[in-house]
């Protein structure tokens, strides 16, 4: 709850959101590319420990601020020169850190169809993010999600 909160007082636009759980094979394809890293096991084993949230986020260069947000994937780094981050604040270990972050937009495309694999990033940017960047979206709280106004003129169209 409190990573939510966080994103909606950075005023980041809950695009979808998901609570899920992964199992290990799972979030080994979810991992892959750090497979034979020494890390790679703990980062599956905690991906698969329980529940998570899963988000598609939009904001102006959202990639980098949520990185910003998030703070450095070294906990320890995090709490010292990023206290208030969310790592600095509730990361445990460096593979138990608390978020994940896309590093750049290609990841995030390849990412958000991983646990949205129903969503269609190309009809979003046509048809509801021009309507984000006007403002004309509200949050509702039960799905947890920012979503557009739509008018009888908007549906027609």
């Amino acid at each position: 709850q409190a990573v939510h909160e966080t994103i909606l007082r950075h005023r980041f636009l809950i695009v979808r959101a998901r609570s899920l759980r992964c199992d290990r094979a799972e979030s080994g394809r979810f991992y892959r590319e750090h497979a034979g890293r020494f890390f790679y096991q703990r980062l599956v084993e905690f991906m698969a420990s329980g529940p998570m949230w899963a988000y598609i986020l939009a904001h102006e260069n959202a990639v980098s601020l949520w990185r910003s947000l998030m703070g450095p994937t070294k906990v320890f780094r995090a709490r010292n020169n990023a206290p208030d981050s969310i790592r600095g604040s509730y990361g445990l270990t460096d593979t138990r850190n608390t978020t994940h972050g896309s590093d750049s937009p290609a990841s995030a495309s390849r990412e958000i169809a991983f646990f949205f694999p129903e969503f269609n990033e190309q009809l979003w940017y046509q048809h509801e993010e021009p309507h984000l960047r006007c403002g004309q979206v509200y949050y509702n709280a039960e799905e947890r999600i920012h979503c557009v106004f739509r008018d009888e003129e908007t549906e027609l169209t």
